[in-house]
């Protein structure tokens, strides 16, 4: 490790879009992340896998390298930028096991191994920082861990996917399909070649699962959470939330339930039109917390893109490099405590929307809503917008059935999922065509 009076020394592993931005800072604006450090720094090596591949900003030949095992044995502060499983894990832990700082986005690994690694630094005290691992530009990890470190936080609720937000925005703003929302999301950039990750899920479950680590002190992993994507989200179900004053998001929510738990999960809700999180557009991303004494906090910005999130690793980095040389900065993160266990989604208590297609004859209803009464789950609101035909489509003329679109009050999952099957097997109902859940405003 560098001494007091040398320049402490930056190793990047990986120079993709977040990558690129975070060299060309390191190498322009090197005085400007010096004294915000209060000693000098000094990019020494960028490892990428192609050196002559194109890049957003052409990086000094001289700090190119393909040896990123070399590059992290020299390395003051490592920044893993490299995404995925491996080699990503083995060098970070290889970084730490050496003292060196690490800071990383990689939601994938955290959320697999993040655990693991927390155990390597503590063990060898060397700071490990990941800000920008769940929002981007949104410095949400550091007030969980600091300014909120005092409270009782009790529920996270958060936009963390640009992707999905955006192609649910244009289908409630445009009512345009999802598939040509996707395509559209695609060429602008919001969206990969291969969307998978994103329409199913999958990134915003890594994110939950940092979020309830650090909202609850406990090593929660992706396997801990529900995930459910918005490939069955319909343009029908997008204009019945829209006529009913709902919006449909999908969330990344880990919420603690009646001291037994958390349920951590992620699936498309309806919001209010009025709830904060409702007004959040486009690839934006925000992140809503309750806590015990400080009420209801937002944290709203760019979830994406390679300036906006190199915002998030520079201030990491800066953070690490004062404690590597000065032994202070921001509080460090306190210890999982493990009192907090992953319960499964069944435990989770939220409202419902449900959406039939029911015979249109009399008693219908009556034998809907004892089924409802059956389970114990309370109706507040029910809905028939028109006739529906044989084959669907809405039809005011024909008399052959009915939609009818019911909204419960809060109500365990279980008893949810027990309603939803009996109610397919009543003669009376067609179709039970979406099962959607609702977060009211506090």
């Amino acid at each position: 490790m560098a001494s007091a009076a040398e320049p402490l020394t930056i190793g990047l592993l990986g120079a993709g879009n977040v990558g690129a931005q975070v060299a060309r800072t390191l190498v322009e604006e090197r005085e400007l992340i010096s004294a915000r450090v209060g000693t000098p720094v000094r990019l020494i090596g960028v490892a990428v896998r192609d050196v002559e591949a194109p890049r957003d900003w052409r990086i000094p030949g001289e700090l190119l390298t393909t040896d990123a095992e070399s590059l992290v044995d020299q390395a003051d502060l490592v920044i893993e930028l490299l995404g995925g499983l491996e080699p990503a894990g083995s060098l970070i832990e290889r970084a730490l096991r050496r003292g060196a700082a690490v800071v990383t986005g990689n939601k994938a690994l955290l959320a697999t191994r993040g655990g693991e690694l927390s155990a390597v630094a503590a063990e060898t005290g060397a700071p490990l920082h990941f800000e920008a691992s769940v929002g981007g530009a949104i410095p949400i990890l550091r007030p969980i861990q600091e300014s909120l470190s005092g409270d009782r936080i009790t529920k996270v609720m958060g936009i963390v996917n640009g992707t999905t937000n955006y192609i649910l925005d244009q289908m409630d703003t445009t009512g345009a399909a999802f598939d040509d929302a996707l395509t559209e999301a695609q060429r602008l950039g919001y969206a990969e070649a291969d969307p998978t990750a994103d329409v199913e899920g999958h990134d915003a479950a890594a994110k939950a699962a940092i979020l309830g680590t650090l909202a609850f002190h406990a090593p929660f992993t992706i396997d801990d959470v529900h995930c459910e994507g918005i490939t069955a989200v319909s343009a029908a179900d997008i204009e019945a939330a829209a006529a009913s004053g709902y919006v449909i998001k999908l969330l990344a929510i880990a919420e603690i339930f009646d001291g037994e738990g958390a349920v951590l999960r992620v699936h498309p809700t309806l919001l209010p039109r009025t709830h904060p999180l409702a007004s959040v557009r486009g690839a934006f991303n925000a992140v809503f917390v309750v806590a015990e004494n400080a009420g209801e906090l937002m944290f709203y910005g760019q979830g994406a893109g390679g300036v906006p999130t190199s915002s998030a690793v520079l201030g990491d980095l800066v953070s690490a490099a004062r404690l590597l040389r000065h032994g202070t900065t921001a509080l460090e993160p306190s210890e999982p405590t493990e009192t907090v266990s992953a319960l499964p989604i069944e435990k989770a208590r939220t409202q419902y929307y449900i959406d039939m297609e029911v015979a249109d004859e009399e008693g219908v209803i009556a034998e809907i809503a004892r089924v409802f009464a059956d389970h114990h789950v309370s109706i507040e609101a029910m809905r028939q917008p028109g006739i529906v035909s044989v084959d669907g489509e809405v039809d005011t003329e024909q008399d052959n059935g009915a939609v009818l679109q019911v909204v419960t009050h809060p109500a365990q999952e279980k008893s949810l999922a027990q309603t939803v099957a009996t109610l397919k097997a009543l003669d009376v109902v067609r179709a039970v065509t979406s099962v959607l859940r609702v977060e009211i405003e506090q």
